[in-house]
């Protein structure tokens, strides 16, 4: 499975953009959307293309409407389950470790050693 078609699962395959636009989201947070996804390794970054999207949608709600006519009526509606979905993905995205952070400092010192 590529990347593109996992971004899309995550999206339950609602036609929000074009591929082109999707492909940009992607590539903003280092994916290409023709590459094997590996969960491992990628999951941490398509989340944060999800956020992205969703955010985007907040801007125009009337978009997402037009898709989801069935299940979201209002504007109101629509930006209450947008807002909810974008924190379902943040509160997943700061459970996955992220490797490219690494501890330089730390403010924690030995208070004991072996030596005497």
């Amino acid at each position: 499975m590529t990347i593109l078609e996992r971004f899309k699962l995550e999206l339950s395959n609602k036609e929000y953009y074009s591929d082109d636009e999707y492909k940009v989201f992607l590539q903003e947070n280092e994916l290409n959307a023709t590459d094997t996804y590996d969960k491992k390794t990628m999951q941490r970054n398509l989340l944060l293309s999800i956020v992205n999207v969703l955010e985007t949608l907040c801007n125009d709600t009337d978009l997402m409407r037009k898709i989801d006519a069935k299940d979201i009526q209002s504007t109101t509606e629509a930006v209450k389950w947008l807002r909810m979905r974008i924190e379902d993905i943040k509160q997943k995205i700061s459970t996955i470790p992220n490797d490219e952070e690494e501890e330089e400092y730390s403010n924690i010192k030995l208070l004991f050693t072996r030596r005497r």
